[in-house]
This record gives C-alpha cells, structure tokens and sequence, in this order.
C-alpha cells in the first residue's frame, strides 16, 4: 500500500482550511435546499404548518378522517423538519465558528420549541378517546390503520400523558432543554483553544480532538502519548467546574421530566418509551462488571507486549506491532462495499451509492466539528460526517457509520414517514456489524501477519470500547443521575471521585490511573447530549455478534435466512418495540447469556493474540 498523506492536512499536522480540500471529499448540502433563500423559505412554510396545527385542536372527536388529517398534518410538518434543521446543522458543523449559521440554526431550535407547544394538546385530546374507539375507526380505513402501532403505543404510555395544561407547560419547556448541551458544544468546541504541543520529534502539534486520537493511535514514544494526554485533557481540567455545573443541569433536567410525568426514576423515563425494561440496563452493568478478567488480562498483556515498566489510558490503543501502514481514503472506498458481500448484491449497491454521491464530509478543517456521525436527512439521503485521517481507527470509524447509513437508507425506503425513524436501542446493531465484517475482510485479504496482529487488536479493541467502555460510561450516568434522584449534591470533585472509581472498578491493577484521568467524563459528548444512550452501544453489540455468526457460520440454507432476518430488521424503523424487532431477527437481550457471550468472546480472542504474538516472537 503506497504511503499517501492525507489531503485533510498539511505536514505537521495543521488540518486544511475547507475551500483547500476538494469538493468529492466534501458532502453537497444542496440536495437539500440549492441556497439559503430556499431554505427561508421552507423554514417560513414550517412556520405556517405549525401554525396551522394549532387550529386542529377540538377535532379529533369528529372520528377517523379527523384523526387521520391531524396525522397527516404532522407528518407534514416532521418531513419539514428534517430538512429545515439538518441544513443548518450540517452548515454548521463545517465551521461551528460560524456565528450566523448557529444563529440560523438556533431559529430552528426556536420553532421547534414552537411546534412542541402546538401540537402540545394532541396527545391529550387523543387519549380521552377510548381506545376501543379508535381502533375500530382503524379498522374501517387502512391509512389510519397504518397508525396502529403509534397510536397504540401512546394509550400504552397514557399514564405519564399529561392533561392539556401540564403537557403545555412543559412544552414550554423544551427549548431550555438542550441548554446545557448547547453550552457544552460552544465550551468543548466552538470556544476551545487547543494547545501546540511539541513532541519528540521536534514537530508543533496543534491539539484538535482528531490530532489528538491519531497521537494515541499512531505515536509509538509513550513519552509524546502522555504528553498529548495530559495537554488535551488540560484543556478540560480548567473548566471542570463550568462542565460539572452543565452536567448537573442535565442531571436536574432528566429527574425533572421525570417526576413531571409520574416514573419512579430518570432511568424508568428514558427507557419506557422504548418498552425496555430497567433491568436490562440494571444486569447489563452487573454482568459486565462480574465479567472484568478478560478485559484485566489484555491490558496485561498490552503492557507486556510494549514493554513498558507503567501502562495508563494513553497507551491503551497503541498498536502492539510496529505497522506503519495508512490507509487512504480513496482505497477504502473499494473495500467497504466488497466487505458486505454476503448481505447481497442490492446493498452493496446502495453502498456504493452512499460513498460516491458527495453524501460524506471526510476531512477535518478548522472549526469543523469533531468525532464523526450519519445524519438520517428525510426525503434525501443519510449525511455522513468523519475527520478522517488515514489511520485504522478512522477506517473503522466510516465503517461503522455506513451501518448507521444504510440502516437509514433501508428504513427511509420500506417504512411510511411515522416508522422511517428507528431506536437508538436498534440503531448500533448495523454499525458495529458492519465493522465486524469489514474485520473479517480485512484478515482475509491480509497476509502480513504483523497487519494480522493489528486487526486482532482492533478486534478485542472494539469489544473493549463498545462494550467495557460503554457499559462503564453508563455505570457513571446511572450513578450521577441517581446523586440527583437522593437529593445529593453533584460537583466537580464528586463527579471526579466516581469516575475514577469505576475506572478502578473496571481495571483493577491491570491500569496506573493519571491525575488527569479523573476528569475524562467531561469530554463524554452523550453524557450531555443524549444521556441513557451509550449503555445501547454494548446491548447492540452483544446482539451484532450474534447476527455475525448466523450470517458467516452453518449451511447456506441457514445463512440465507439470518440475511433475510436481518435485512428485515434494518427495513423495519420504528415500526414496532426495538426489543420485539431484535427479537424477530433472533436476539433476546432479556437473557444475561447475551452479555455473557461477549465476555466469552474477549476470551477467546485475547488467547488468540497471545498465541499470534508468541509466533512472531
């Protein structure tokens, strides 16, 4: 594989100005609106349908041509959205410095606050329908019948639905919601100052997050490892109390909503929705915690492998081989669709679609947002988000969100407006899938037994960090919220005290824990953004690894099936409860032998690495 540097930045590690990367690594936002004035004036359409909304309230009772016109508005109104926000937000995104796209963007906010307050009397208004009314309007229409799960699903809810006046009042409400996530974006990224760092090489690094994962990934002097660690979460550490301070607003928020609407807990609220028991999440952590050894024995083995006299979290994703390979963007391109194979000429071919149709923002540049995500663009195309710098790290990371990607294309297609959105629940299943297949390519192809070792690393690398990770991340915000529920104060140290516990708790010996380690929660996006999602991440990887064996293992009979199986659930959004969809592709994620199962993987796989190393010894 040729050495090629990556177009995102220049040498020393400043990435590009955006106007310097060509535009076939740039997504085209204008398959959404061609310009702003477009978007004005669909922004001033939403407006009215909003409005207009409001004028339906006292309807319903009129029977199911009412109901279904309603219905029929919002969706209106929803297919709008979509497009109206995800324009601003993904202008935004390429340069969140920008302060009259965020101005735009915080518009929309606005009239989604607006749009909350009304359409704030439907439920209600619904709910004091029987149900047994409604159903049998259903039965006499087949578009109001397409409702059915949704409608049901909400007299399912009915106990925590407000009256008209309490679901207004917290319809006012939501704009203050995203506060402290806005706050937290504009500190972690609009207004940071990343540091220069020098590293041993005599080389000025400025400090962006990408910068930053690629020292850890790449770097092999532990030295330039820890400096970079120290420096990046230096620049958290001197704002720590500002972060406690959003965080414990989140925390407040969530308990709030809570009580608002009757649920004993902030974990009861996020995960009724969904009708996903409490204990899911409850045992997820009880057996991932009685599970640690695997995850113990690795990181010894880790610290063996490189030779080093302490191992901390900056060496934890290091290779363990000297394999000075990149991975250009353009190369990729040819291996993704080629990794799916087994899923079906079809979607290879949407894949393809997705890759080559500027749907994807590959590079870093100033201002740009960090990290990495696909957004679900209804009435498009799915929007793909990346930083990506040629490491394996970023490969993987394209990889796992195509799964988000095509999870979307599929479910946009198949399913009417009202399913086409899918769970978080269900959501990680295809990405960490797909990252599992494009594995399995990726040792087939090899026959460099050094690449060997590093794939497997990345193996056991990604159950450790979509699994241990997450389920630990989770472990905090279930802790944090429940300071909250008790009435106990949450401050910066408090906080910081419980994250290093539960990295003792995870790691035992097996990792030496920095000063600067304590304050890592802080640099947790989903912690005030989305909070009760990362635990999904481990569930929907537990329940990948199952869907990996029956599409690669057994007779082809069977195969064929788990494809069919599987395809059906990437088709089916929201249409049903994410645990009764999983269960349809064969998942049961109420049994702790689905976690166990990964825990048992880790094993097999560490072996597998000790074995591969004893060989090149």
């Amino acid at each position: 594989m040729n050495q090629v540097a990556s177009v995102g930045a220049l040498a020393g590690g400043t990435p590009r100005e955006r106007e310097q990367i060509p535009d076939r690594f740039k997504w085209d936002l204008t398959s959404i609106f061609p310009d702003w004035a477009t978007w004005q004036s669909a922004y001033d359409r939403l407006d009215r349908l909003i409005e207009g909304f409001s004028a339906l309230q006292g309807t319903l009772v009129r029977g199911g041509d009412a109901l279904l016109a309603a219905l029929k508005w919002r969706d209106e109104i929803g297919q709008l959205e979509y497009k109206v926000w995800y324009f601003a937000s993904l202008c935004y995104d390429q340069d969140q410095r920008d302060n009259a796209i965020n101005a735009r963007r915080q518009r929309v906010q606005i009239l989604f606050a607006k749009a909350a307050q009304a359409s704030a009397w439907f439920d209600p208004e619904l709910l004091r329908l029987p149900l047994s009314t409604v159903q049998a309007w259903m039965a006499q229409s087949p578009e109001l019948g397409v409702y059915r799960f949704a409608l049901e699903d909400l007299y399912r809810q009915q106990e925590h639905v407000l009256d008209d006046k309490g679901e207004h009042l917290l319809s006012l409400l939501s704009r203050f919601s995203t506060a402290p996530n806005e706050a937290y974006s504009a500190l972690s990224t609009a207004d940071v100052r990343h540091p220069v760092v020098r590293l041993s090489t005599g080389t000025d690094t400025t400090l962006t997050y990408g910068q930053y994962r690629a020292i850890l990934a790449t770097n092999r002097h532990q030295a330039d490892r820890e400096t970079a660690f120290k420096a990046f979460h230096a620049t958290f550490q001197s704002t720590v109390n500002t972060y406690a301070s959003l965080y414990g607003g989140v925390l407040q928020r969530d308990w709030f909503h809570a009580q608002a609407r009757g649920y004993r807990s902030t974990l009861e609220a996020a995960l009724h929705g969904n009708n996903i028991p409490t204990s899911v999440v409850e045992n997820l952590i009880a057996e991932a915690k009685a599970g640690t050894e695997p995850l113990r024995r690795y990181h010894r083995l880790r610290k063996r492998a490189l030779g080093l006299s302490t191992y901390h979290s900056y060496d934890t994703t290091i290779p363990l081989v000297e394999f000075d390979r990149q991975y250009p963007y353009d190369a990729v391109l040819e291996w993704l669709p080629a990794s799916v194979a087994v899923l079906g000429a079809d979607y290879q071919s949407v894949m393809r679609q997705i890759l080559h149709g500027q749907c994807i923002d590959v590079y870093e540049n100033p201002g740009k947002r960090s990290g990495a995500y696909s957004a679900p663009v209804y009435g498009c195309h799915p929007f793909m988000l990346l930083n990506y710098n040629d490491t394996l790290d970023a490969v993987f990371t394209l990889a796992h969100e195509m799964g988000h990607s095509m999870h979307t294309w599929l479910s946009h297609a198949h399913q009417p407006f009202v399913y086409a959105g899918y769970t978080i629940f269900v959501a990680e299943v295809p990405s960490t899938l797909n990252e599992a297949l494009f594995l399995e390519f990726m040792l087939d192809a090899t026959s460099d037994e050094r690449e060997r070792t590093v794939l497997l690393q990345h193996a056991i690398d990604g159950i450790v960090s979509t699994f241990y990770t997450q389920v630990m991340f989770a472990d905090f915000e279930l802790q944090a919220h429940r300071l909250v529920e008790q009435g106990r104060p949450v401050t910066a140290d408090v906080l910081s005290e419980m994250y290093v516990n539960l990295l003792k708790a995870y790691h035992g010996d097996a990792l030496d824990l920095d000063e600067e380690a304590r304050v890592t929660w802080a640099r947790i996006p989903h912690f005030f953004s989305t909070p009760y999602y990362v635990y999904q991440y481990a569930t929907c990887f537990a329940s990948s690894a199952q869907i990996l064996a029956w599409l690669t293992e057994g007779p082809d009979a069977d195969r064929a099936a788990a494809v069919t199986r599987y395809l059906t659930l990437l088709k089916s959004g929201g249409s049903d409860h994410p645990m009764a969809l999983l269960d349809r592709a064969g998942v049961d994620l109420s049994q702790p032998e689905t976690v166990k199962a990964v825990v048992g993987q880790l094993e097999t796989l560490v072996t597998r690495l000790e074995q591969n190393l004893s060989r090149m010894a």
